[in-house]
Protein backbone atom coordinates (compact mmCIF):
# COMPACT_ATOMS: atom_id res chain seq x y z
CA UNK A 1 0.00 0.00 0.00
CA UNK A 2 2.81 2.40 0.87
CA UNK A 3 4.08 2.47 -2.71
CA UNK A 4 0.72 3.86 -3.92
CA UNK A 5 0.61 6.79 -1.47
CA UNK A 6 0.95 10.17 -3.17
CA UNK A 7 -0.18 8.84 -6.55
CA UNK A 8 -3.35 9.99 -8.32
CA UNK A 9 -5.93 7.86 -10.10
CA UNK A 10 -8.88 9.26 -12.08
CA UNK A 11 -12.00 7.07 -12.12
CA UNK A 12 -14.98 8.07 -14.27
CA UNK A 13 -18.57 7.01 -13.71
CA UNK A 14 -17.98 6.77 -9.95
CA UNK A 15 -21.45 7.76 -8.73
CA UNK A 16 -22.58 4.15 -8.24
CA UNK A 17 -21.75 0.55 -9.08
CA UNK A 18 -18.33 -0.52 -10.27
CA UNK A 19 -17.03 3.04 -10.44
CA UNK A 20 -17.88 3.83 -6.81
CA UNK A 21 -16.54 0.47 -5.62
CA UNK A 22 -13.34 0.97 -7.63
CA UNK A 23 -12.80 4.42 -6.14
CA UNK A 24 -13.16 3.00 -2.62
CA UNK A 25 -10.88 0.02 -3.33
CA UNK A 26 -8.12 2.19 -4.80
CA UNK A 27 -8.39 4.66 -1.92
CA UNK A 28 -8.10 1.74 0.50
CA UNK A 29 -4.88 0.76 -1.28
CA UNK A 30 -3.42 4.22 -0.72
CA UNK A 31 -4.15 6.14 -3.93
CA UNK A 32 -5.68 9.60 -4.00
CA UNK A 33 -8.70 9.05 -6.24
CA UNK A 34 -10.29 11.81 -8.32
CA UNK A 35 -13.74 10.23 -8.65
CA UNK A 36 -15.86 11.55 -11.51
CA UNK A 37 -19.53 12.05 -10.63
CA UNK A 38 -22.28 14.03 -12.32
CA UNK A 39 -24.23 15.40 -9.34
CA UNK A 40 -23.36 17.14 -6.09
CA UNK A 41 -25.35 14.65 -4.02
CA UNK A 42 -23.32 11.77 -5.48
CA UNK A 43 -20.14 13.66 -4.62
CA UNK A 44 -21.14 14.03 -0.98
CA UNK A 45 -22.11 10.37 -0.71
CA UNK A 46 -18.71 9.28 -2.06
CA UNK A 47 -16.41 11.77 -0.36
CA UNK A 48 -14.11 10.07 2.17
CA UNK A 49 -10.44 9.61 3.02
CA UNK A 50 -8.52 9.27 -0.22
CA UNK A 51 -11.52 10.04 -2.45
CA UNK A 52 -11.96 13.51 -3.93
CA UNK A 53 -15.15 13.69 -5.99
CA UNK A 54 -15.02 15.87 -9.10
CA UNK A 55 -18.00 16.88 -11.23
CA UNK A 56 -17.34 15.17 -14.55
CA UNK A 57 -19.58 14.48 -17.52
CA UNK A 58 -17.10 13.08 -20.03
CA UNK A 59 -19.19 14.44 -22.92
CA UNK A 60 -18.77 18.04 -21.64
CA UNK A 61 -15.47 19.54 -22.90
CA UNK A 62 -15.34 22.14 -20.12
CA UNK A 63 -15.57 19.49 -17.41
CA UNK A 64 -12.93 17.35 -19.12
CA UNK A 65 -10.62 20.37 -19.28
CA UNK A 66 -11.24 21.13 -15.60
CA UNK A 67 -10.19 17.62 -14.54
CA UNK A 68 -7.07 17.82 -16.70
CA UNK A 69 -6.22 21.16 -15.08
CA UNK A 70 -6.79 19.67 -11.60
CA UNK A 71 -4.33 16.86 -12.42
CA UNK A 72 -1.80 19.25 -13.96
CA UNK A 73 -1.84 21.45 -10.84
CA UNK A 74 -1.18 18.52 -8.48
CA UNK A 75 2.45 17.65 -7.70
CA UNK A 76 1.57 13.97 -7.33
CA UNK A 77 2.01 11.77 -10.43
CA UNK A 78 -1.05 10.44 -12.27
CA UNK A 79 -0.75 6.67 -12.03
CA UNK A 80 -3.88 5.65 -13.95
CA UNK A 81 -7.02 6.73 -15.73
CA UNK A 82 -9.93 4.30 -15.33
CA UNK A 83 -12.44 4.94 -18.15
CA UNK A 84 -15.50 3.40 -16.53
CA UNK A 85 -18.40 5.77 -17.35
CA UNK A 86 -21.07 4.31 -19.58
CA UNK A 87 -24.73 3.88 -20.43
CA UNK A 88 -26.66 0.88 -21.71
CA UNK A 89 -29.24 1.38 -24.46
CA UNK A 90 -30.79 -1.70 -26.06
CA UNK A 91 -33.07 -1.81 -29.08
CA UNK A 92 -33.12 -3.53 -32.47
CA UNK A 93 -30.95 -1.80 -35.08
CA UNK A 94 -34.03 -0.93 -37.16
CA UNK A 95 -35.89 0.62 -34.24
CA UNK A 96 -33.21 2.63 -32.41
CA UNK A 97 -33.44 6.35 -33.28
CA UNK A 98 -30.26 7.89 -34.66
CA UNK A 99 -30.14 10.36 -31.77
CA UNK A 100 -29.81 7.39 -29.40
CA UNK A 101 -27.06 5.83 -31.51
CA UNK A 102 -25.12 9.10 -31.27
CA UNK A 103 -25.72 9.42 -27.52
CA UNK A 104 -24.41 5.91 -26.85
CA UNK A 105 -21.24 6.56 -28.85
CA UNK A 106 -20.73 9.98 -27.24
CA UNK A 107 -20.74 8.46 -23.75
CA UNK A 108 -19.29 5.00 -24.34
CA UNK A 109 -16.57 5.95 -26.84
CA UNK A 110 -15.96 9.60 -27.68
CA UNK A 111 -16.06 10.78 -24.07
CA UNK A 112 -13.39 8.24 -23.13
CA UNK A 113 -11.22 9.36 -26.03
CA UNK A 114 -11.60 13.02 -25.05
CA UNK A 115 -10.56 12.41 -21.44
CA UNK A 116 -7.71 10.13 -22.50
CA UNK A 117 -6.37 12.80 -24.84
CA UNK A 118 -6.60 15.41 -22.08
CA UNK A 119 -4.74 13.27 -19.52
CA UNK A 120 -2.15 11.60 -21.76
CA UNK A 121 0.50 14.30 -21.17
CA UNK A 122 0.35 13.55 -17.43
CA UNK A 123 0.33 9.80 -18.02
CA UNK A 124 3.32 10.03 -20.35
CA UNK A 125 5.26 11.96 -17.71
CA UNK A 126 4.48 9.39 -15.03
CA UNK A 127 4.66 6.31 -17.27
CA UNK A 128 1.17 5.50 -16.03
CA UNK A 129 -1.64 3.44 -17.50
CA UNK A 130 -5.07 3.67 -19.13
CA UNK A 131 -7.69 1.16 -17.99
CA UNK A 132 -10.62 0.95 -20.40
CA UNK A 133 -13.73 -0.80 -19.09
CA UNK A 134 -15.21 -2.61 -22.07
CA UNK A 135 -17.61 -5.58 -21.81
CA UNK A 136 -18.20 -9.04 -23.16
CA UNK A 137 -20.27 -6.93 -25.56
CA UNK A 138 -16.94 -5.73 -26.94
CA UNK A 139 -16.33 -9.27 -28.23
CA UNK A 140 -19.80 -10.63 -29.04
CA UNK A 141 -22.86 -8.58 -30.03
CA UNK A 142 -26.16 -9.93 -28.75
CA UNK A 143 -29.44 -9.01 -30.47
CA UNK A 144 -30.58 -5.47 -29.52
CA UNK A 145 -27.02 -4.65 -28.40
CA UNK A 146 -26.03 -3.05 -31.72
CA UNK A 147 -25.31 0.43 -30.34
CA UNK A 148 -23.83 -0.68 -27.00
CA UNK A 149 -21.68 -3.44 -28.49
CA UNK A 150 -20.75 -1.23 -31.44
CA UNK A 151 -19.29 1.37 -29.08
CA UNK A 152 -17.53 -1.32 -27.03
CA UNK A 153 -16.07 -3.00 -30.15
CA UNK A 154 -14.78 0.44 -31.15
CA UNK A 155 -13.34 1.04 -27.67
CA UNK A 156 -11.44 -2.24 -27.96
CA UNK A 157 -10.00 -1.16 -31.32
CA UNK A 158 -9.04 2.27 -29.99
CA UNK A 159 -7.39 0.56 -27.01
CA UNK A 160 -5.31 -1.63 -29.32
CA UNK A 161 -4.21 1.37 -31.38
CA UNK A 162 -3.41 3.46 -28.30
CA UNK A 163 -1.45 0.62 -26.69
CA UNK A 164 0.76 0.29 -29.75
CA UNK A 165 1.28 4.06 -29.84
CA UNK A 166 2.19 4.75 -26.21
CA UNK A 167 3.65 1.54 -24.81
CA UNK A 168 7.08 2.44 -26.24
CA UNK A 169 6.93 5.48 -23.91
CA UNK A 170 6.08 3.41 -20.84
CA UNK A 171 2.29 3.87 -20.76
CA UNK A 172 0.30 0.64 -20.39
CA UNK A 173 -3.20 0.29 -21.90
CA UNK A 174 -5.42 -2.41 -20.41
CA UNK A 175 -8.95 -3.52 -21.38
CA UNK A 176 -11.31 -5.14 -18.88
CA UNK A 177 -14.28 -7.12 -20.20
CA UNK A 178 -16.87 -7.71 -17.45
CA UNK A 179 -19.82 -10.04 -17.81
CA UNK A 180 -22.83 -9.70 -15.55
CA UNK A 181 -22.28 -7.36 -12.61
CA UNK A 182 -24.92 -6.54 -9.99
CA UNK A 183 -25.19 -2.79 -10.51
CA UNK A 184 -27.89 -0.23 -11.26
CA UNK A 185 -26.73 0.00 -14.89
CA UNK A 186 -28.59 -3.17 -15.94
CA UNK A 187 -31.77 -2.04 -14.18
CA UNK A 188 -31.60 1.30 -15.96
CA UNK A 189 -30.86 -0.51 -19.23
CA UNK A 190 -34.01 -2.63 -18.92
CA UNK A 191 -36.11 0.46 -18.20
CA UNK A 192 -34.62 2.22 -21.23
CA UNK A 193 -35.25 -0.82 -23.45
CA UNK A 194 -38.89 -0.92 -22.37
CA UNK A 195 -39.27 2.80 -23.05
CA UNK A 196 -37.74 2.46 -26.51
CA UNK A 197 -40.01 -0.52 -27.23
CA UNK A 198 -43.07 1.69 -26.72
CA UNK A 199 -41.82 3.89 -29.57
CA UNK A 200 -41.60 1.06 -32.10
CA UNK A 201 -44.08 0.97 -34.94
CA UNK A 202 -46.71 -1.80 -34.84
CA UNK A 203 -44.76 -3.67 -37.52
CA UNK A 204 -41.52 -3.35 -35.56
CA UNK A 205 -43.26 -4.44 -32.39
CA UNK A 206 -44.59 -7.52 -34.17
CA UNK A 207 -41.08 -8.37 -35.37
CA UNK A 208 -39.11 -7.56 -32.22
CA UNK A 209 -41.47 -7.29 -29.23
CA UNK A 210 -40.81 -10.84 -28.01
CA UNK A 211 -37.07 -10.44 -28.59
CA UNK A 212 -36.92 -7.30 -26.45
CA UNK A 213 -38.71 -9.09 -23.61
CA UNK A 214 -36.40 -12.10 -23.92
CA UNK A 215 -33.28 -9.91 -23.83
CA UNK A 216 -34.59 -8.05 -20.78
CA UNK A 217 -35.25 -11.36 -19.01
CA UNK A 218 -31.80 -12.66 -19.92
CA UNK A 219 -30.19 -9.41 -18.76
CA UNK A 220 -32.02 -9.53 -15.44
CA UNK A 221 -31.06 -13.15 -14.76
CA UNK A 222 -27.44 -12.57 -15.81
CA UNK A 223 -27.17 -9.55 -13.56
CA UNK A 224 -28.72 -11.33 -10.58
CA UNK A 225 -26.18 -14.16 -10.83
CA UNK A 226 -23.25 -11.91 -11.74
CA UNK A 227 -20.35 -10.51 -9.76
CA UNK A 228 -20.83 -7.95 -7.06
CA UNK A 229 -19.57 -4.45 -7.81
CA UNK A 230 -16.91 -4.93 -5.12
CA UNK A 231 -15.61 -8.10 -6.79
CA UNK A 232 -15.42 -6.31 -10.16
CA UNK A 233 -13.64 -3.41 -8.45
CA UNK A 234 -10.96 -5.74 -7.12
CA UNK A 235 -10.32 -6.94 -10.68
CA UNK A 236 -10.03 -3.34 -11.87
CA UNK A 237 -7.69 -2.50 -8.98
CA UNK A 238 -5.48 -5.46 -9.97
CA UNK A 239 -5.17 -4.04 -13.49
CA UNK A 240 -4.26 -0.67 -11.97
CA UNK A 241 -1.60 -2.03 -9.62
CA UNK A 242 -0.03 -5.18 -11.07
CA UNK A 243 3.51 -4.41 -12.32
CA UNK A 244 3.07 -6.16 -15.69
CA UNK A 245 -0.65 -6.14 -16.58
CA UNK A 246 -2.06 -8.21 -19.41
CA UNK A 247 -3.57 -6.34 -22.33
CA UNK A 248 -7.03 -7.78 -21.55
CA UNK A 249 -8.83 -9.31 -18.59
CA UNK A 250 -12.16 -11.15 -18.68
CA UNK A 251 -14.05 -10.32 -15.48
CA UNK A 252 -16.38 -13.08 -14.31
CA UNK A 253 -16.89 -16.69 -15.36
CA UNK A 254 -19.65 -15.80 -17.82
CA UNK A 255 -17.36 -13.35 -19.59
CA UNK A 256 -14.55 -15.91 -19.79
CA UNK A 257 -16.94 -18.54 -21.22
CA UNK A 258 -18.48 -16.27 -23.86
CA UNK A 259 -15.10 -14.98 -24.98
CA UNK A 260 -13.81 -18.55 -25.26
CA UNK A 261 -16.84 -19.64 -27.30
CA UNK A 262 -16.50 -16.64 -29.62
CA UNK A 263 -12.95 -17.75 -30.41
CA UNK A 264 -13.68 -21.38 -31.22
CA UNK A 265 -17.19 -21.37 -32.74
CA UNK A 266 -18.14 -20.22 -36.22
CA UNK A 267 -20.49 -17.26 -36.51
CA UNK A 268 -23.43 -19.49 -37.52
CA UNK A 269 -22.82 -21.90 -34.64
CA UNK A 270 -22.57 -19.05 -32.17
CA UNK A 271 -25.81 -17.60 -33.60
CA UNK A 272 -27.54 -20.92 -32.84
CA UNK A 273 -26.13 -21.04 -29.30
CA UNK A 274 -27.38 -17.51 -28.60
CA UNK A 275 -30.80 -18.20 -30.13
CA UNK A 276 -31.17 -21.40 -28.08
CA UNK A 277 -30.23 -19.61 -24.88
CA UNK A 278 -32.69 -16.79 -25.63
CA UNK A 279 -35.57 -19.11 -26.50
CA UNK A 280 -36.37 -19.96 -22.86
CA UNK A 281 -36.62 -16.25 -22.05
CA UNK A 282 -39.32 -15.45 -24.63
CA UNK A 283 -42.76 -14.69 -23.18
CA UNK A 284 -45.06 -17.68 -23.11
CA UNK A 285 -48.01 -17.54 -25.54
CA UNK A 286 -51.27 -16.43 -23.90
Amino acid sequence: MAEHVQKLVVVTGASTGMGASTARELARQGFHVLAGVRRDRDAEALRSAGIEPVILDITEPGQVEAVAARVADDPRPLHALVNNAGIQVNAPVEALPMAEWRRVFEVNLFGHIALTQALLPALLRSRGRVINISSIGGRTAMPTYGAYAGAKFALEAVSDALRREVEPFGVRVVVLEPGGVRTEMATRGIATANDLATRMTPEQHQRYGGLVQAINSLMASGTASGLTADAAARAIAKAVTTPRPRTRYAVGRDAALIIRLSRILSDRTLDRVIATNLRRHYPKPA
